[in-house]
């Protein structure tokens, strides 16, 4: 079930995802409300797990993964206890950062990092690969990335 929201949720949603370091006080001016109020209505979002958490952004190749790939992922088996236990596999894996299980011939993407291309690889051949279940493997390096915008995209009409 979809989470009802109204105008002053919508804005709160908009400011924290641009900001999340911002404070209650600030919040409660730009979405116009008092702070009391509005640090009720931030709780309330979380505990409604609209708001999932917050995190700081880090640039990965700052802080030594200078590699960046795709690997498409086919599995033997689309059994649903299949599907899950690699699910749980992939989770163990702190290479890969996001995984999305799709729909059509590709049973998994997953974005992955490495420091350099020598430990892709070795991901790649002594735990990918060799993992229960995973019939095949392509893998892609990225070149750059053109957008990285993790945000929900709310439009406020003002």
């Amino acid at each position: 079930m979809k989470a009802r929201l109204d105008p002053i949720d919508w804005k709160i949603l908009k400011e924290l995802q641009d900001d999340g370091r911002i404070t209650n006080v600030e919040l409660a001016k730009r979405v116009g409300i008092s702070a009391p109020p509005c640090l009720r209505r931030v709780r309330a979002l979380e505990e409604a797990g609209i708001i999932k958490g917050y995190r700081a952004i880090v640039d990965e190749k700052q802080v030594g993964f200078d590699v960046t790939a795709i690997a498409l992922v086919g599995l033997h088996s689309q059994a649903e206890a299949d599907l899950v236990a690699f699910e749980e596999l992939v989770r163990s894996w702190p290479q890969v950062r996001e995984c999305f299980m799709l729909s059509g011939d590709i049973d998994f993407v997953l974005r992955c990092v490495a420091s350099d291309l020598q430990a892709f690889q070795s991901f790649v051949i002594n735990e990918l690969t060799s993992a229960p279940n995973v019939d095949s493997v392509r893998t892609s390096l990225t070149i750059r990335q053109s957008k990285d915008y993790p945000n929900v995209p709310i439009e406020i009409d003002e």
